[in-house]
This record gives C-alpha cells, sequence and structure tokens, in this order.
C-alpha cells in the first residue's frame, strides 16, 4: 500500500502545493501532448458548434426548396430543436458510455452519429429525413458536450485545465463561426443547404482516425485499476517528480473509495445532499445558459435580423457572420479570464454585460414592432445583438462547462455530468422551438423583455449558489460541496461515505 500525507492541502496540483513547488508548475504551451491532446478532443467542440449553428442559415433554402417548411412555423421549429431532441438522449447515452467504457469511446460513438446523420440530411429528399439526420447529429451532440470537456479537464494538470477546458468551449463557438463563413460561402451554389448540412461529416472522420492514436483519460484508467497504462499516459503530462506526487494522490483516492465503493444511481444524485448541491449549482448554470437565450441568437439571428428589418438573406447570413464572429473572439478571451479572474467573477460580469444588451435590444425591437421603421433603429438592434454575444462569450458560454468538468466527484462525474449536460438540451428545445411561436404572439421586443428578467434571475442565483473553483483540484472542489451540505464541522462525514458503512 502507498504511505500518503493526509493531508490533502498540499497535494499535486493544489494552490499550497504549486506554493511550495513553483518550479513545477506547467503551462499551456509547455507540453505538446497535452496541446494534441487538447486540439484533438477539441474536433468534437468544433462540430457541436458547427452542427448548432449551421442550421440558422440552412434554414432560409430549405424554406425555398419545401412549399411546407416555408409556410408552418412548427416545421422550422421542429428541424432546429430534433438536434436538441437527440442531444437530451446523446448526453444521458455519453454520461453512461463515459463511466462504462471510457472517454474515447464516447467520442468515437459521438463522431459515427455525427458522420452518418450529416449524410442522410445531404441527401434527404423531403424535411421529414432531415428531421431524421438532425437528430443523429444531436446525439453527437450531446455525447460531445458531456464527454470532451471532462476528457480534457482529466488530462489536463489543475492550473491550467479551466484555460484547456475553456479551449473546448473556443472550438464550439469556432464551429459555430465556421458553420456561418460556409453559409455565407454556399449561398450561390446549388443545392445551398444540403452543401450546408453535409459538410459537417467531414471532421467526424477525422477526428475518428485521430482518436485511434490517442490515451483514455489517465484517471478513468487508474480508477479501473489499469494502473499501468495511467501511469504511462500521466509519464507524459508530468514530469518527474510531479509525476510520483500525481500518482500517489491518485493511488491515494483509488484506496478510498475502495474502501467506500459507492454503487452510483440516479436517485443518490438527489439524496446525497452535498451531490445534489453539486448538481444544483451545475445543472442551473446549463439551464440558465440556455434561458437566458444563447440558442435563440444562435439558431434564428438571421431570422431576427431580417425581422429588425435587413430583408435579404445575403445580409442577414453577413450580420450573423459577424455576430458569430464576436461569439468566436469572446471565447478566446474567456479562455484567459476563466483562470485569470475565476469562474464565478466572470460569470458575474457576463451576465451584468448580457442584461444591458438585452434592455438595447429589447427596447429597438419594440419600437420597430410598433411600426417605426427607421434604420437608426435596426442597426441598434444589431448593436444589442453585437453587444449580447460580446458579454455572453467570454462567461456564461465556456463556464458552464467548465465548472461541470470539475466539481463531482469521480464516481458521479459522468452520471452528473450526462444529467446537466441533459439540462441544458432540455431547456435548449424549450426556447429553440418555442420562439418563432412567443415572437408571433407577443412580438420580439416582448421576447427579449422576457430573457431580460430570466438573466437578472441567474445573477441572484450564480451569487447564491456557485462558488469559486479556480485552480482546486478535484477533491478540493468535493470539500466545498461537504462544506456547503454540513458546515466546516470536521467531524461530519459526508453522505456518501455514510451510506457505505
Amino acid at each position: 500500500m502507498v504511505a500518503v500525507d493526509m493531508n490533502i492541502s498540499v497535494r499535486a496540483g493544489s494552490f499550497n502545493y504549486l506554493e511550495k513547488h513553483p518550479e513545477r508548475r506547467i503551462s499551456i504551451f509547455q507540453n505538446s501532448y497535452i496541446v494534441a491532446i487538447t486540439l484533438t478532443a477539441g474536433i468534437g467542440g468544433l462540430l457541436f458548434g458547427y452542427d448548432t449553428g449551421v442550421i440558422s442559415g440552412a434554414l432560409l433554402y430549405i424554406k425555398e426548396d419545401f412549399e411546407q417548411v416555408k409556410n408552418s412555423f412548427f416545421l422550422q421549429e421542429l428541424i432546429v430543436a430534433m438536434a436538441l431532441v437527440g442531444a437530451i438522449f446523446g448526453a444521458t447515452i455519453g454520461g453512461y458510455i463515459n463511466d462504462a467504457l471510457g472517454r474515447k469511446m464516447a467520442i468515437v460513438v459521438a463522431d459515427f452519429c455525427f458522420a452518418v446523420g450529416s449524410l442522410i440530411m445531404a441527401i434527404a429528399p423531403n424535411p421529414y429525413v432531415i428531421i431524421i439526420g438532425r437528430f443523429l447529429v444531436g446525439l453527437g451532440v450531446g455525447a460531445a458536450s458531456v464527454t470532451a470537456p471532462v476528457y480534457i479537464a482529466e488530462i489536463s494538470p489543475s492550473e491550467i485545465r479551466g484555460g484547456l477546458v475553456g479551449f473546448n468551449a473556443l472550438m464550439i463557438t469556432g464551429g459555430q463561426f465556421l458553420s456561418f463563413v460556409i453559409n455565407y460561402g454556399l449561398t450561390k451554389v446549388p443545392g445551398t443547404w444540403r452543401w450546408m448540412l453535409g459538410v459537417a461529416g467531414s471532421p467526424a472522420v477525422v477526428q475518428l482516425v485521430f482518436m485511434i492514436f490517442l490515451p483514455e483519460s489517465p484517471r478513468w484508467l487508474y480508477f479501473k485499476n489499469k494502473k499501468e497504462a495511467a501511469a504511462n499516459v500521466l509519464s507524459k503530462i508530468y514530469p518527474s517528480p510531479r509525476l510520483e506526487d500525481e500518482i500517489e494522490i491518485l493511488e491515494f483516492h483509488l484506496e478510498k473509495e475502495q474502501k467506500n465503493k459507492v454503487k452510483v444511481n440516479y436517485s443518490d444524485v438527489f439524496k446525497l445532499k452535498e451531490i445534489r448541491v453539486a448538481f444544483i449549482c451545475g445543472a442551473g448554470l446549463q439551464a440558465f445558459q440556455q434561458f437566458t437565450g444563447i440558442s435563440i441568437v444562435l439558431y434564428y439571428s438571421p431570422i431576427i435580423i431580417q425581422l429588425a428589418g435587413f430583408k435579404s438573406n445575403d445580409a442577414a447570413l453577413f450580420l450573423s457572420l459577424i455576430v458569430s464572429g464576436l461569439n468566436a473572439g469572446g471565447t478566446i478571451l474567456g479562455i484567459y479570464l476563466i483562470d485569470a479572474s475565476g469562474r464565478k467573477k466572470l460569470t458575474l460580469g457576463s451576465l451584468s454585460g448580457v442584461a444591458i444588451a438585452l434592455t438595447i435590444l429589447s427596447m429597438a425591437c419594440f419600437i420597430i414592432g410598433h411600426g417605426n421603421a427607421s434604420q437608426v433603429y435596426a442597426w441598434l438592434a444589431i448593436v444589442g445583438l453585437a453587444l449580447y454575444i460580446i458579454f455572453f462569450a467570454p462567461g456564461m458560454g465556456p463556464v458552464p462547462w467548465a465548472v461541470n468538468s470539475e466539481i463531482y466527484p469521480e464516481e458521479y462525474r459522468g452520471i452528473c455530468g450526462g444529467m446537466s449536460a441533459t439540462v441544458n438540451w432540455i431547456c435548449s428545445v424549450i426556447m429553440s422551438i418555442s420562439f418563432l411561436s412567443v415572437v408571433d404572439a407577443i412580438g420580439l421586443g416582448g421576447s427579449f423583455m422576457i430573457l431580460l428578467g430570466v438573466t437578472m434571475v441567474a445573477i441572484v442565483f450564480v451569487i447564491i449558489y456557485m462558488p469559486e473553483t479556480k485552480g482546486l483540484t478535484f477533491e478540493e472542489v468535493s470539500n466545498i460541496w461537504k462544506e456547503k451540505a454540513y458546515g466546516k464541522d470536521k467531524n461530519d462525514i459526508s453522505l456518501v461515505e455514510k451510506t457505505n458503512t
């Protein structure tokens, strides 16, 4: 048995450890192995972003080819939302595959769904086959959304974990930007929407090939008692003597898990107090990411721009491209800020800016909706839309995914991550399948006013429920939830431990 110091606070990766041994700190570009893994895993984020963003432009041309789509708000909403319905199932299935078969296999399954779904959409003879393809792509999106952040987080040293997981968010927004570039570039090509929807199959095949050469998560391997394989992966990430320290802490927590063996059930997430409070935080962030309106902006930005007064498809796609570019740029800023300023401050700043942007956007759209056709208000609406993305992208874009990759104990990380991602997709379905109908009922200005109210509630939620996890190890984060659940009395033990003693 490995003898270990029971003082977790000076273990590898913690603040005290790196303060005591600053020479063992690892920077993002210091290790090309970590960079290669992050880039390859990030292709899943690219596909995630592309497949969620491409439909906004493709829908304009699908309506031109199929009269029944043009005449039905519901069919338009269904084409958009079916990928999100698939993502709900994909996130849940992805959580199971993560825990049972590993992070690597979950990414392979996601790639297969992406490739097959893209092919089906490209050759679809009618809108109902497009819907089937959207569902399959959604399965891949859901599995990728829950797997890529966890895989990257478990590969990453704690001091750069936020930035590397944030890179996955950059790939998501990069994929969204790429979708608008391709949408705009294909406007004059015959079969426009077929090329838009079908091209996503290529990166999926590329990632599928690259995954052959990538390792499984060393943390997953170690906790499955594949210690030699885990040590081999860790040796390429950490130099000695930190390598030995990282293996030591994994051994300690493996022994602890085996002593207090936990049989994980969905019901435990709600019965065990420290898991419940962590899940409330993680799922709440995912819900507010959607309920503050990001799906609406991504999926319907060309339509929003047309409703604001810019009627042509070309103008709507070009302005949407600019908005998407701001999204990618803001996410790059977020990669730096998430570790520099911390998760909580970044989230609060992001939501405050979103509230200002929604105020401008709702006022401009309200005036336009009441018959004022002045281009001044049309451009004011575009400014509000741009400000929304500028403030949302660095904070509320990456933070919910980063936080959910690090706040759950090892044995619950897959199942809670999958459930939390499922919450995100359910909320996204609600937003995307109802937006056009709500706009038809109360107008564009009123719709954005509702989002403003939700944003104010989100700010209160973050203040009350979200802890700061910047730079902490997984074990230190777990201790935060134990303190929230049972107070700071060190004699208290968690219900996870009680139920197994």
